[in-house]
């Protein structure tokens, strides 16, 4: 017999007045709403994303290789020195047609991992109009943000080919923290509807918990996501006076207040953690040493196959796909150095926000509803290497060993958990 979200309350609440509460007793219980024919779904949509991360590279090495071989990079280059003589907009220019021909190369790659996958697991709310005229957007924000960062690249390759790294690593941390400046206020609004939250017992309960916090939340924005997809997810984002708490429409509507309350705990604890600020400093330090074995590999490529393709030096512009060859193979060896980082971050969040919100049933309830698309139960290997998040299993056991501590301080259980049905 299943058992659904009111009756493992009632049964909750029951059990925590005749003995005393067992936090893996409780894991359990929450764990075994998720299973049969749903959580095999999760499972393979989530294990699934592993081999797409290994194919991802690959399809990409492939299309920078061709894109190499077939002289193509070439064509740009003289065509970008036929308009201009200014080496900076060279460089500039020969990235946009690389970056459209890349772009067209990987469409149908694109087309699966993010439209008729997204559609096969039920995952996705947007028709392909909607989904292909948000690519497009994406398209054009990308192509300007990395015609000026190849050419920002291959000038600091001519200036200093043997210690542009070093630099690089300094602009590329200068450049993320722009973007987390920037894109809350221009760039996300053109992918939805950001609106100040309404006036209500939700609202308040946020702002107190933001102001106990001293996290200004002048601002808090409700923003349309589910005409994408279901899932539940909200941030505090920002840098200075771009700082904001946004959260999207189907936290709101798939919560209860305290699974609201136990989000936005968890994203106040990013915010007063510092996790932006030491994100991009260990971030910065993962693309520094990409780029030092890009500089070091790089040459060797070109020593080796550089005559062959048409190349003129480790300077030219026409090179480029060389150096994204080898940035694409090292971040691939590091997405488990790069999912700890996250991770990490992540699971500090989870305690601080459990203090925050104090309701762990709620935190326990949006674990499971993460684990519609999350594998919920990894072996301690397979978290480690893929999973950017704690496991819903490690946060719901995280949640109950928290409410087996504070237990006395607590009101009593909800009657209801909002769990999901299964």
């Amino acid at each position: 017999m299943s058992v659904g979200g009111s009756d493992l309350g009632l049964m909750f609440a029951a059990v925590s007045a005749a003995v005393p509460f067992d936090a893996e007793a409780a894991t359990q219980a929450y764990l075994a709403t998720l299973k049969g024919a749903a959580r095999a779904k999760s499972d393979a949509y989530f294990e699934g994303g592993y081999w797409l991360i290994l194919w991802g590279a690959m399809v990409g090495i492939a299309v920078d290789w061709l894109i190499l071989k077939g002289q193509f990079a070439v064509r740009f280059r003289d065509w970008a020195e036929r308009v201009t003589k200014r080496p900076f907009l060279q460089s500039m220019l020969w990235s946009l047609p690389y970056g459209i021909m890349a772009s067209v190369l990987l469409f149908s790659w694109t087309l699966y991992t993010d439209f008729f996958r997204e559609k096969q697991y039920d995952l996705l709310s947007q028709g392909f109009g909607g989904w292909f005229g948000e690519q497009m957007i994406d398209f054009a924000i990308n192509t300007v943000i990395f015609a000026f960062i190849i050419a920002l690249i291959m000038w600091g390759i001519r200036k200093s080919p043997k210690r542009w790294w070093l630099w690089g690593t300094g602009v590329s941390a200068v450049f993320v923290a722009l973007m987390v400046m920037v894109a809350p206020v221009f760039i996300a609004p053109l992918f939805n509807t950001y609106t100040e939250m309404k006036p209500g017992p939700m609202r308040d309960r946020i702002v107190a918990m933001a102001k106990a916090q001293n996290v200004p939340a002048e601002h808090i924005y409700v923003f349309d996501q589910s005409k994408q997809h279901k899932r539940i997810s909200a941030n505090v984002s920002g840098l200075g006076p771009t700082i904001r708490i946004s959260l999207n429409d189907n936290l709101l509507n798939r919560s209860t207040p305290d699974e609201v309350a136990s989000v936005m705990g968890h994203e106040l604890g990013h915010y007063v953690l510092d996790h932006i600020f030491r994100s991009v400093f260990l971030f910065s330090l993962l693309f520094g040493f990409s780029f030092f074995c890009a500089s070091r590999l790089v040459p060797w490529m070109y020593r080796k196959w550089g005559s062959a393709l048409g190349l003129r030096g480790v300077d030219d512009v026409a090179s480029f796909p060389l150096y994204s060859i080898v940035l694409t193979l090292i971040m691939l060896l590091a997405t488990p150095a790069l999912n700890t980082i996250i991770r990490t971050s992540e699971s500090e969040a989870d305690a601080f926000g459990l203090d925050a919100a104090r309701a762990p049933d709620g935190f326990a309830n949006i674990a499971m509803k993460l684990s519609e698309y999350r594998k919920i139960e990894p072996g301690p290997i397979e978290e480690m290497l893929f999973f950017d998040h704690p496991s819903g299993r490690t946060r719901v056991k995280m949640a109950m060993e928290w409410k087996a501590k504070q237990l006395g301080e607590l009101p009593p259980p909800p009657a209801a958990p909002n769990l999901p049905q299964k």
